[in-house]
C-alpha cells in the first residue's frame, strides 16, 4: 500500500475510534440519557477531540512510523499525542460551548481512545510478527541459530530473524553468562544457559550458526568465547564493536557470509545414501588425500555411516591434523589412524595397504591446479598418474572390494597438463578393472565450489580487499556443484559401480563465470562494476572456454539415480598402458616438451593449446553442445 493511502486509512480509523470514545464516555457518566441531556455538548467535544486528536497524531509524526518496529517509544508518543488533542479539545469546549463538561469525561475519553488508538496498531504489529514468525518456520532452507549475548544487540539480531521473511536463521535460544537472566525470554527465546553450555546445547537442538552478540566485548573477553565455539562443528559469527562501526573501520557487511548454495543458479542435488552408503559400514575405508576439500567432506560422510576403521592418508600434516581432529571430536567412539604418506611412494603404499588391508578405497589424491600444473608438468605425471597406479595396483594386489577414482570434466578432450594426467589415471583405473576382483571406478565432474584454490574463495579475497574481480574471459563457462554433491555422487558412485565405469552427474546448465563473479559481488553487498570493478585477465594456459562431460566415444548411460549417468568405458589392454606409462615415466628426465609429447601418446585428444581456436565460439554455441550432452 502507498504512505498516502494507508495514512489515510490510519486518520479515519482513529476518527471513528475517538468518536466511540466520547459516545462511550458520555455513556458511562450519565448513562443512556445523555443524548437527550447533552447532546451539544457531546456534539463539540466529539468533533473537537476527532480533529485535534488527529492533529497531534499527526504532528508528533505517529502515522510515519513502521508499527511492526514498535517499542516504548512509540507508546511514549501515543500517550503525549492523545492527551494533548482530549485536552485541547476539553478546553475548547469548556472555554466556548459549556463550562459543565466533566473532567471526568475528558479522562475516560482519554483513556478508551488511547487504549483503541493503540490496541489497533500494537495488535496489528502482533499478527504480523506472527504471520512473517510462521513464514520462517515454513520456510524450505533455515539453519537453527545460537546467539551469544542475550543484551540489546541479541535481541535486535532476534528481532530481525524473527521480522524478516527470508530470513534463512531460526532462532531457538541465548546463551548468556549473565545468571539472572537463566530462563527468561527475549522475544519467546529462552535463555538456556552459559557460554559452558554451548556445546551441549548445539547437540541438543542442533545448532548450525552460533552468533556471538556482544558488540561491547574486548578481544581477550571474546577469546574463550570463541574457543568454546570452536569444539562444536557450527559455523560462528560475531558482531562487530559498534563504535568501529560508526568510525567506519568495519562494515554490518563483514559479518556476510555467502552461501555458496546461492551462487549455483540451481537447486543443491540432495542424495539419500542411507541405502547407498551401506557398503562403507563396518568395513575399513581409505581415504587418499583426505586433507583436501574433497578428502575431508568424504571424511565426514563416510563418519556418518560407521565405517569399522576409517585410514586418512595424506601428504600435508597440517590438512590431515585439522581433518583429524574435527572427525575425533565428533565422533570420538569411531576408530581412526592417519596416515602421512606420498602415493608416489610405492614401498610406502604397499606397506599401509599390507598391513590394514582397506575395504574401500577413495583415491581424492592429486595436483589439480591447471596453471600450475603447466609450468611443473613432471608433478603433475608423478602424482596425478604414478600415484593413482600406485594405489589402484595395492588396491588390486590386496583385494580391496572397490576403488573410486576422483577425477575432473578437464579429462575430456584435454587442453592441459592436469586434465591429460587426469584423464590416464581414468585409463589406469579401467584398465585394472577388466581382470581384478576390486570393483574399480572413477567419478567425473565440473568446477567444485569453495573448494581450496578454486575461483570463488579467490573472488573473495579480492572483494574484501575493494576489487578488482579478475575473470580470464567474459565468454568463459563451467560446470559447477557444491562440495557436498561431490561426495554424495562419489559415495553413490561406489554403490552403483560393477567395474570400469565413468559416472557423471548431472550439473544443470553451465554457468558464465563473469556472472558468477558478478553474483558473489551483490550477495557480498555491493554492486559489480560500481563498488567493485570486473577486469579481464585473459585464457591462462591450459584452460579452455568450456568444460566437457564426457569423450566422443564413450557415450551416455542412465542409472537407478535420475542425476548420474555412466560413460561406456573405452579400456587400453592393461599390457599396452603399461608399456607406454614406462616410456612416460622415461619421459620425466627430459624436457616438459617430451612429457607433453608422451601425454599426447597416451591421450590423443589431448591438444596443448586449442583455446585460441575455439576463443571465436559463441556462447550459444557451446551450451548448446553441453545440454546435449544430459
Amino acid at each position: 500500500m502507498q504512505n498516502y493511502k494507508r495514512i489515510a486509512v490510519l486518520m479515519c480509523l482513529d476518527a471513528v475510534l475517538a468518536g466511540m470514545s466520547v459516545i462511550l464516555a458520555y455513556y458511562l457518566k450519565y448513562g443512556s440519557t445523555w443524548m437527550i441531556e447533552y447532546r451539544i455538548q457531546s456534539l463539540s467535544f466529539g468533533a473537537l477531540a476527532i480533529v485535534l486528536s488527529i492533529a497531534c497524531l499527526y504532528g508528533f509524526k505517529l502515522y510515519n512510523r513502521v508499527w511492526e518496529y514498535a517499542s516504548i517509544g512509540e507508546m511514549y508518543s501515543l500517550i503525549k499525542a492523545l492527551g494533548l488533542g482530549i485536552f485541547l479539545a476539553y478546553a475548547v469546549t469548556w472555554l466556548f460551548v459549556d463550562r459543565a463538561i466533566s473532567f471526568s469525561t475528558m479522562i475516560w475519553t482519554f483513556e478508551t481512545l488511547l487504549l483503541g488508538v493503540g490496541g489497533v496498531r500494537f495488535t496489528w504489529r502482533m499478527l504480523r510478527g506472527h504471520v512473517i514468525k510462521q513464514q520462517t518456520d515454513d520456510a524450505t532452507v533455515t539453519r537453527n541459530a545460537m546467539i551469544v549475548g542475550a543484551g540489546s544487540c541479541g535481541a535486535l539480531i532476534v528481532k530481525e530473524m524473527m521480522q524478516q521473511s527470508s530470513a534463512r536463521l531460526k532462532p531457538v535460544c541465548f546463551v548468556d553468562d549473565d545468571r539472572t537472566k537463566l530462563h527468561c525470554g527475549v522475544y519467546g527465546i529462552q535463555v538456556e544457559g552459559s557460554r559452558h553450555d554451548i556445546p551441549e546445547m548445539v547437540d541438543r537442538h542442533h545448532i548450525d550458526d552460533i552468533i556471538i552478540a556482544i558488540p561491547s566485548a574486548s578481544s581477550e573477553e571474546l577469546e574463550p568465547i570463541v574457543e568454546m565455539c570452536k569444539k562444536t562443528p557450527a559455523r560462528v559469527r560475531v558482531v562487530p564493536h559498534l563504535n568501529d562501526v560508526i568510525l567506519g573501520k568495519l562494515s554490518i557487511k563483514d559479518i556476510v557470509q555467502v552461501d555458496v548454495e546461492e551462487l549455483l543458479g540451481r537447486d543443491p542435488i540432495r542424495m539419500d545414501l542411507v541405502e547407498a552408503a551401506s557398503y562403507v559400514t563396518k568395513k575399513t575405508v581409505l581415504i587418499t588425500g583426505a586433507g583436501g576439500s574433497i578428502g575431508s567432506e568424504l571424511c565426514r560422510q563416510i563418519a556418518l555411516h560407521q565405517p569399522n576403521l576409517l585410514l586418512m592418508l595424506g601428504h600435508g600434516e597440517n590438512s590431515i591434523y585439522l581433518i583429524e581432529n574435527e572427525i575425533r571430536q565428533k565422533y570420538p567412539q569411531m576408530a581412526i589412524e592417519t596416515l602421512i604418506a606420498d602415493v608416489q611412494d610405492m614401498p610406502r603404499m604397499d606397506q599401509l595397504f599390507k598391513e590394514y588391508r582397506p575395504d574401500i578405497v577413495f583415491h581424492a589424491a592429486a595436483h589439480k591446479h591447471v596453471p600450475l600444473m603447466e609450468c611443473n608438468p613432471a608433478e603433475a605425471v608423478k602424482n596425478n598418474i604414478i600415484g593413482t597406479r600406485n594405489v589402484a595396483s595395492c588396491a588390486d594386489r590386496y583385494s580391496a572390494e572397490r576403488f573410486v577414482l576422483i577425477s575432473t570434466d578437464k579429462a575430456v578432450n584435454p587442453t592441459s597438463v592436469m586434465g591429460a594426467s587426469k584423464r590416464i589415471a581414468e585409463l589406469i583405473v579401467q584398465s585394472f578393472s577388466k581382470d581384478s576382483s576390486t570393483i574399480f571406478a572413477a567419478v567425473r565432474f565440473g568446477n567444485v565450489l569453495g573448494s581450496r584454490g578454486s575461483v570463488i574463495p579467490h573472488f573473495k579475497k579480492q572483494i574484501m580487499a575493494g576489487g578488482p574481480v579478475t575473470v580470464t574471459h567474459p565468454d568463459m563457462i563451467r560446470y559447477f556443484m557444491t562440495i557436498p554433491e561431490a561426495v554424495q555422487l562419489v559415495i553413490q558412485a561406489g554403490a552403483l559401480a560393477d567395474g570400469g565405469e565413468v559416472f557423471v552427474l548431472d550439473m544443470g546448465k553451465p554457468v558464465k563465470i563473469v556472472d558468477l563473479a558478478r553474483q558473489l559481488i551483490r550477495l557480498s553487498g555491493y554492486e559489480p562494476e560500481i563498488d567493485i570493478p570486473i577486469v579481464y585477465s585473459g585464457i591462462r594456459p591450459g584452460e579452455k572456454l568450456f568444460e566437457e562431460l564426457l569423450t566422443d566415444e564413450e557415450g551416455l548411460t542412465s542409472t537407478m539415480h535420475e542425476r548420474i549417468f555412466i560413460g561406456k568405458p573405452s579400456i587400453i589392454p592393461k599390457l599396452v598402458l603399461d608399456m607406454q606409462l614406462i616410456k612416460l615415466e622415461q619421459a620425466l628426465g627430459g624436457s616438459d616438451q617430451i612429457i607433453r609429447e608422451g601425454l599426447r601418446q597416451l591421450v590423443p585428444t589431448y591438444q596443448m593449446a586449442p583455446y585460441e581456436a575455439k576463443e571465436k565460439q559463441t556462447v550459444t554455441e557451446v551450451g548448446e553442445k553441453q545440454l546435449s550432452l544430459v
